[in-house]
């Protein structure tokens, strides 16, 4: 039997001019990839539609978190916290994502610094206030919890402006996220008095705020998205690359039907038609011992990270300032060293996006190009938005480093708002006038004001007339919280 094949119809192809050649060719297939194209444009359009739609009818609120007055909890209560809000977590189904238009909700973490004012905010979905709520007060619970308006408001979205100028970025991982950048445990010291031995990395960050002067904002932002558990996956792949095991690439659209169609034969006929995976693989031999120690210290390390939950996080920085005022090489360069401390140079580490949101350009059209970027930053900072460049994984101890109350015994930031505390017998150590020897006139008429001020209830910690006479200038300079940040 002979088979003949002809080509008569191809030679005849070859031979057209080449603008009837392009024509045929788009005429029989051409079509194909633009109706692709705009079958998938529309498809977006119609995504973003939807969720903007459900978007829209979504609360946010605003809560100003008051920590107590000499705080001790170390960061561990903040991934306790965290561990909390991972239960907003919502599974979705096709029709809530792709009718309804449904998306995970997300929860931003923020300390802000007015004029050298410091609150800590914690933006949520109203549906989820309790939730939040019960989150700190599981921790803190002296805590004053107090719902505020955005404080974004008074700092324009329009760029240039005659009366202020603005720096931000996005935060980005430099590294594969499956790698942890240095948590709270590298600050920890064994040396020391116990309420001293941990170096608080938020130290920098209070006394960048507290320096601000008037005219002069500091905005910092954490979006955190729940997640499953899938996303551990990122670190058993790095693990498997590491130590140079296969890992066995994910099947096409061809392949699933191909493997389908054989196994529903197979099933129906008896017979044994392809071999499964295990069967041709071969045993791979690894020795932990053949490894560098730093392809040690790596695995261990995502090892731990990826044993914790996580979140997906953007995080953002701007710094927002009338134009006589504004000090940018002292606030952002601050800033950065700040994130900075959380580097390791072997795992991972936080940086400013340069390249993509950095409000610095180079080149053709600078003017225009940055003040582009200047409203974006903005503009994505007041929506608390999480599109843009791709949100990566941080665990709940990463999180709590970058993001958590400073520890009053080692932080003196005198400017950050904080719950006055319950009532309370004065504490037994108070000095009495008796117990000082040899003290002049002077000094025992402070001490006989401060005894008399002990013999009445007051609220926890040193009465405000003691303090008067024993706090310092930075305590004096304490203030209530500025006008753009009302209570509601």
């Amino acid at each position: 039997m002979e088979i003949t094949i002809n080509l008569d119809a191809f030679n005849n192809f070859l031979a057209l001019p080449p603008d009837q050649m392009l024509w045929q060719m788009i005429w029989t297939i051409g079509w194909i990839p633009i109706a692709i194209t705009f079958l998938w444009g529309f498809w977006q359009i119609w995504i973003e539609y939807i969720r903007d739609k459900w978007g829209d009818t979504q609360k946010f609120i605003f809560l100003a978190i008051d920590i107590p007055r000499n705080n001790e909890q170390s960061p561990r209560a903040v991934e306790n916290l965290f561990s909390y809000l991972a239960g907003a977590h919502t599974t979705l189904n096709l029709i809530d994502k792709y009718w309804d238009g449904k998306f995970q909700l997300s929860f931003s973490l923020e300390i802000v610094s007015i004029g050298g004012y410091t609150q800590y905010i914690i933006r949520t979905p109203e549906q989820f206030r309790d939730l939040v709520e019960s989150a700190v007060y599981s921790q803190y619970p002296d805590a004053e919890i107090t719902e505020v308006e955005d404080y974004t408001t008074e700092i324009p979205s329009v760029y240039p402006n005659d009366e202020y100028d603005v720096w931000g970025a996005e935060y980005i991982q430099a590294n594969n996220p499956a790698y942890p950048i240095r948590t709270y445990e590298d600050f920890e010291h064994i040396f020391g008095p116990p309420e001293k031995n941990f170096r608080d990395p938020m130290a920098s960050l209070m006394d960048l705020c507290s320096s601000l002067h008037e005219g002069e904002q500091l905005w910092y932002q954490i979006i955190l998205r729940p997640i499953g558990f899938d996303w551990i996956t990122i670190g058993e792949k790095e693990i498997s690359k590491i130590i140079g095991e296969k890992v066995k690439s994910k099947e096409n659209i061809f392949e699933k039907m191909l493997n389908g169609f054989f196994g529903l034969l197979g099933d129906a006929t008896g017979i044994f038609i392809l071999p499964q995976a295990a069967a041709v693989e071969e045993k791979q031999s690894f020795n932990m011992l053949g490894l560098k120690p730093v392809q040690k210290k790596q695995i261990e390390a995502i090892q731990d990270k990826i044993s914790k939950l996580g979140f997906e996080a953007k995080i953002r920085m701007v710094y927002a300032a009338k134009k006589e005022v504004m000090n940018r090489k002292k606030v952002v360069n601050g800033f950065v060293g700040y994130i900075k401390q959380f580097a390791y140079n072997d795992l991972n580490n936080i940086k400013p996006d340069m390249k993509h949101t950095a409000t610095t350009t180079d080149y053709l059209f600078k003017e225009s190009r940055l003040n582009q970027k200047k409203r974006s930053i903005v503009s994505k900072y007041k929506k608390r938005s999480t599109l843009g460049w791709a949100i990566k994984v941080y665990n709940i101890q990463e999180l709590a480093s970058i993001w958590h109350f400073p520890i009053e015994a080692v932080v003196r930031a005198p400017l950050i708002q904080k719950a006055p505390g319950r009532k309370a017998e004065p504490p037994s150590t108070l000095p009495m006038a008796h117990n000082v020897i040899g003290a002049d006139e002077e000094a025992d008429s402070i001490f006989k004001r401060v005894e008399d001020i002990r013999k009445e209830p007051v609220e926890f910690g040193p009465p405000a007339e003691v303090d008067s006479i024993f706090e310092t200038e930075a305590d004096e300079a304490v203030s209530g919280p500025p006008e753009n940040l009302p209570f509601v």
